[in-house]
């Protein structure tokens, strides 16, 4: 597989990487969450010193887009006077934090992502960029399907586990037992060799027989897995969903004067605290029914120097072709980034076209290659099955 450059690193705002668009600045919110004031506050940034386009990552980050190299420290400046910024690139890095966005004030999930981000600013550990922890503890876990290296959730009886990603069972544990015990995991991946495997990640790290000592593994199944959300109210707000998770800086604004906070999620959702009514704005997704939402599209060309062609104008044309229960996804090369994992049917671009692969990833072999763009629309049955 070639054609593709693999970086093995992800912006920040102290480390912007560089897009077909202009330069990208990644913000990590603390614990997921914005304030209304933090979020107005990037709209405006956003507007300021780049295109007024904002990603929304599937590690629920936010990302502003289109920045020129000139201006790139007066925006990490700002960002930092916001409370969104921390003291140096290392601990920037480290900070890669996932947290189920459906807790109540001082519940385990809450209180165990501000220990957890505390305690990594606090410990240099010299894990890789992409290395990364969730906090997943509800009755039932919604971030399975989310990548993370190291998992605190709830286990099937209840309690909580430290889970290494890639192992099934966890290590049992109480909840001032957990942050340690997820630190302890980190440092053991470390210097048994997951970083200087090539792999950098625990999974394939565990797949390809490192063992785990035996004060870090357990016998402890994880809870079940919940269903993926929709967009609608939920028990702490209402969810609402962002086509291809990028939004315009007013439309930020928008979604910031709903409620008191913004959680970020995986799935190209913003949960809004405590919005029980349906927003409407004819760029949010509020429907559990809309097409979009069986669609997975990256940026693209020309926004992305990686891509081989087009891709959001091209799914949202297909979305209201594909068929309940299914999922597609438009991939501008095959890395695959807006999502690694299979879909029903993927759309790979290349220099001759789009290949398309049935039940894989961007990166499987395809049923069929070389696919007119021009021609996918009116042909989409024919490959679906539908007709």
């Amino acid at each position: 597989m070639s054609g593709f450059a693999i970086k093995g690193w992800c912006p920040s705002a102290l480390q912007p990487m560089l897009s077909g668009d202009g330069l990208v600045l990644r913000i990590r919110p603390r614990c997921g969450r914005l304030s209304a004031a933090q979020a107005f506050g990037i709209a405006e940034l956003a507007r300021t010193y780049g295109n007024g386009l904002i990603d929304l990552t599937g590690r629920a980050n936010l990302q502003i887009r289109g920045v020129r190299e000139e201006t790139c420290d007066a925006l990490a400046a700002a960002l930092a006077k916001l409370g969104l910024v921390d003291a140096d690139g290392e601990t920037e890095a480290q900070r890669n934090l996932l947290v189920a966005p459906f807790w109540s004030e001082g519940d385990d999930t809450q209180w165990l992502a501000t220990a957890l981000e505390q305690a990594l600013a606090a410990t240099p550990l010299g894990l890789p960029q992409k290395f990364g922890f969730a906090v997943d503890c509800g009755s039932e876990r919604v971030l399975a399907q989310a990548a993370a290296d190291i998992r605190i959730e709830r286990a099937a009886k209840g309690g909580l586990i430290v889970r290494a990603d890639g192992a099934s069972e966890g290590r049992a544990v109480a909840r001032e037992q957990a942050v340690p015990t997820a630190l302890s995991l980190a440092k053991w991946f470390a210097t048994s060799g997951g970083i200087s495997d090539g792999r950098g990640r625990m999974a394939p790290h565990i797949t390809a027989g490192a063992e785990l000592p035996r004060a870090l593994a357990g016998g402890a199944k994880p809870a079940a897995v919940m269903a993926p959300p929709q967009p609608g109210p939920h028990s702490t707000g209402g969810l609402v969903g962002l086509a291809f998770g990028q939004l315009e800086s007013d439309t930020l604004k928008f979604v910031a004067a709903l409620g008191p906070g913004l959680r970020m999620t995986p799935w190209r959702m913003i949960l809004v605290e405590g919005l029980r009514e349906e927003p409407l704005h004819d760029q949010l997704v509020t429907r559990a029914n809309d097409p979009l939402l069986r669609v997975t599209a990256c940026t693209g060309a020309p926004g992305c120097l990686e891509a081989h062609a087009e891709t959001r104008r091209l799914a949202a044309a297909l979305a209201p072709h594909v068929p309940l229960g299914s999922h597609l996804h438009v991939s501008g090369c095959a890395k695959g980034c807006a999502r690694p994992g299979p879909s029903n049917l993927t759309l790979v671009g290349t220099s001759e076209g789009f290949d398309l692969v049935r039940d894989g990833s961007p990166r499987d072999v395809p049923a069929m290659r070389g696919l007119d763009p021009a021609k996918l629309l009116a042909d989409f049955g024919a490959l679906t099955g539908a007709r």
